[in-house]
């Protein structure tokens, strides 16, 4: 394929070659990391697309998804019904070249067209196959229909979410979607990289529910190691005070006191630097078991100010802190220090602004040079490239 060699010397994956058969979240987020960084990626799709394409709104101008283009850049569209024969060889010849393929089928569900890791491998050695589910693939887990909600639930991060008197909430985001596309995209690289050692390639499993567990850190770490069951705290943290949202004159503001030496400056700011004297709030220990008696005495200091006003204050002594934005002024917050946030991607009317990606490397920059594709936008060149012998490619 012509464009995959334009890909080659583009980041640090350059050259390799992703058969992408994901949709919805996990997978795409997985694969647009890894375009970014260079790799070549085939986006394989229905005849009807990915399902985000019809998650809307919020929608763009042209009345494009918001929430499909978030996850598809840096790709190519080719629609293959796997349920025609001609279009299932042609599937089956991408997975034969395929340095990475990802899927997020039902386990065991590519079987019937050919395409499981076993029937891959079999042509395709050194392939890295990633499999993508809710619920692994053991007998008790692997029919169980798989979205981030229903695993937010089932893994108990629901029952941590809300106000301890309240209704168990939601993450305001597909939480354990993105994270299991990061703990995909990092496997991956990981088998890439004993592929290069000993030229094996692997098959690997992922799945929301293990990422959910791995995920919640400290709270799956209090029952597993501690044998405690945590419970909803509402902003509160089980561990340290004051570490949660407070009212000021203007707005609220999140304060994060992590260590004696930040609550001594944040005592200082308020003008009451006796606090850090006193024997209840003298460790991090103190102060949460006493954090009914101090949230009072900040609270009272803090309503003299507004959150913008005491975020500079307390910033400025290395006390860190926050005001509760809006999505928008998280970005404008973004652009006022420096990270340059967002980026165009494309160009002319195909133009599209997204968000970058989150790492800047010194050495190997990211690309950003496909915008989200259309519905089988490159299906004629990605199917007259899978029909020809590979050796008429190189």
């Amino acid at each position: 394929m012509d464009d995959r060699n334009q890909d080659q010397g583009r980041g640090p994956l350059a050259g390799l070659l992703v058969a992408d058969f994901s949709r919805v979240l996990a997978g795409p987020y997985c694969t647009m990391l890894l375009g970014d960084l260079g790799a070549t990626v085939i986006k394989v799709e229905s005849p009807t697309g990915d399902e985000t394409r019809f998650w809307k709104p919020p929608v763009t101008a042209d009345g494009t998804s918001t929430y499909y283009l978030a996850i598809n850049r840096n790709k190519r569209s080719v629609v293959l019904d796997l349920k025609d024969d001609d279009d299932r060889a042609l599937a089956q010849e991408l997975a034969r070249r395929a340095d990475v393929v990802v899927e997020n089928f039902k386990p065991g569900g590519l079987a019937r067209f050919g395409l499981a890791y076993e029937d891959v491998a079999a042509e395709n050695p050194a392939v890295v196959y990633a499999s993508i589910s809710g619920f692994g693939t053991s007998q008790g887990g692997r029919e169980l229909p798989g979205y981030d909600l229903v695993v937010q639930a089932m893994s108990g991060l629901m029952s941590l979410t809300g106000e301890p008197d309240g209704p168990a909430l939601r993450s305001g985001i597909s939480v354990f979607d993105v994270m299991t596309g990061l703990h995909t995209a990092i496997a991956i690289l990981a088998a890439l990289h004993h592929r290069t050692l000993t030229g094996e390639g692997q098959h690997l499993e992922a799945s929301l529910f293990a990422s959910a567990l791995s995920g919640m850190v400290n709270q799956t770490s209090a029952y597993v190691a501690g044998g405690v069951v945590p419970s909803r705290m509402g902003n509160a943290h089980p561990s340290l005070f004051p570490y949660e949202p407070f009212p000021t004159a203007e707005g609220e503001l999140v304060v994060t006191i992590g260590n004696d030496v930040q609550f001594a400056r944040l005592c200082d700011v308020l003008g009451v630097p006796e606090l850090a004297q006193d024997p209840r709030f003298a460790h991090p220990d103190d102060r949460t078991a006493h954090r009914e008696q101090l949230r009072p005495l900040l609270e009272h200091q803090l309503r003299h100010d507004s959150a913008d006003a005491w975020f500079e204050r307390l910033t400025a002594v290395g006390v860190p802190c926050g005001p509760i934005n809006t999505v928008a002024e998280g970005v404008a917050f973004a652009e006022r220090i420096g990270l340059e946030p967002v980026i165009v991607v494309g160009e002319g009317s195909r133009a599209v602004r997204q968000t970058r990606h989150p790492v800047i490397y010194s050495k190997t920059a990211p690309r950003y040079d496909l915008p989200p594709p259309a519905h089988d936008e490159h299906g004629d060149e990605i199917r007259d490239w899978l029909q020809r012998p590979m050796e008429e490619d190189r």
